[in-house]
């Protein structure tokens, strides 16, 4: 059996929780680590059992949460037990988030002794308003101070940045932009800022508290984004990422190609064997259910091959380069003319699609609406 190559742990801790974030997490909950950590292990064995150990992967992610919030020893027990299921390839991608508060020499250098290779720093603005209105605890000065010494130990960090913050300007996010491009970093994330439902920031929007920037000047910041960071050096990808030459985020192309993946830890999604399944969400709950043996799986769904196809279309159509038309009808013996029907040939019209060169790809006029445009083929 061919296994995936790829795998996602989940760390569900944060010292705070920004009123915006959706993301599955507790914050000044750091009782729970040892019985999650204790609980991963567990879940890590019963969900490879039949998995050659330690398995070859070319990449590993470690996302959150924050977890870098974990102490060194706690942090060093984590890697420990994805270890003993995982082994990186030589060539491989080990990444972790981390967040600019409290990311010491002493967490950082223990990381690249256990193999990681590339830190996703959670920055999100350089201007000192900004960064109030998300609730980030971190100032720009220390964020500054976190990349410039994680630079020093890896050679690949990534900056998550946010536009469409109620109050921030364009001038702003131009200064966020060239404070960003001005530090040693190799790949930069920029996303609109969202209201999900169940977020503080959605109640607070809905309550007239929060006001949403107008979607002239967030896409006029996206699209300067795109300009300055082309200029800067740093190659559009995909629809919210940048990166330099050879840099380019190799475990999220696993999601785009629409390939499989492990993923283990509360709320994680993952793709093994033609199926879908995530986690249960709450973080207490995916406690319990693991301790206890009871299933801790909430969602479950079978792709049929046509449901593959199109979501493999919707997945590719997140990247710049766009759908190789030659290799997907290959792989799934589908034609794309046939699975795009009249939705296809729309949106070619319209200009939000061109199909050149054997590749189906958005315009830069596509770009803008890529949800309204990637979800007509689902």
């Amino acid at each position: 059996m061919t296994w995936p190559r790829a795998v996602y742990v989940h760390v569900p801790f944060c010292l705070h929780h920004c009123g915006y974030c959706d993301f599955t997490l507790v914050a000044n909950r750091d009782h729970l680590i040892p019985e999650y950590l204790r609980l991963l292990a567990v879940e890590l064995e019963q969900l490879t059992k039949d998995v050659p150990k330690p398995l070859l992967v070319d990449t590993i992610f470690i996302g959150g949460g924050t977890p870098t919030h974990l102490s060194p020893a706690d942090l060093q027990t984590l890697l420990h037990t994805i270890h003993r299921h995982f082994q990186l390839a030589a060539d491989g991608e080990y990444s972790i988030e981390a967040n600019p508060d409290g990311l010491c020499d002493e967490r950082l250098n223990l990381l690249r002794a256990n193999g990681v290779t590339r830190l996703s720093l959670g920055v999100q603005s350089f201007a000192p308003a900004v960064l109030k209105t998300l609730e980030r605890q971190h100032s720009p000065e220390s964020a500054i101070d976190a990349v410039e010494r994680a630079a020093q130990v890896f050679n690949n960090v990534s900056l998550d940045l946010i536009f469409g913050v109620p109050g921030q300007s364009l001038d702003s996010w131009h200064t966020t932009l060239r404070n960003a491009t001005s530090l040693p970093i190799q790949h930069i994330s920029t996303y609109g800022l969202t209201y999900e439902q169940g977020t503080p920031f959605f109640r607070r929007e809905r309550a007239g508290a929060l006001h949403r920037t107008p979607d002239i000047q967030e896409r006029e910041m996206y699209q300067s984004g795109i300009a300055m960071l082309s200029e800067a050096g740093f190659r559009h990808y995909e629809v919210s990422n940048f990166a330099k030459p050879g840099f380019q985020c190799r475990h999220n192309r696993v999601y785009w190609n629409a390939d499989e993946y492990f993923a283990f830890g509360p709320g994680a999604a993952r793709y093994l064997n033609g199926a879908r399944s995530t986690n249960v969400r709450s973080v207490v709950k995916w406690l319990r259910a693991v301790q206890k043996g009871e299933d801790w799986i909430e969602d479950r769904e079978e792709l049929s091959l046509e449901e593959k196809a199109r979501e493999a279309i919707m997945l590719a159509l997140r990247l710049i380069e766009g759908l190789a038309v030659e290799a997907f009808e290959h792989r799934f013996e589908l034609r794309l003319s046939d699975l795009g029907g009249e939705e296809l040939i729309r949106h070619i019209e319209r200009g939000n699609l061109k199909l050149e060169n054997g590749h189906l790809r958005l315009t830069p006029d596509g770009l803008m609406i890529a949800d309204t445009v990637v979800s007509d083929f689902l």
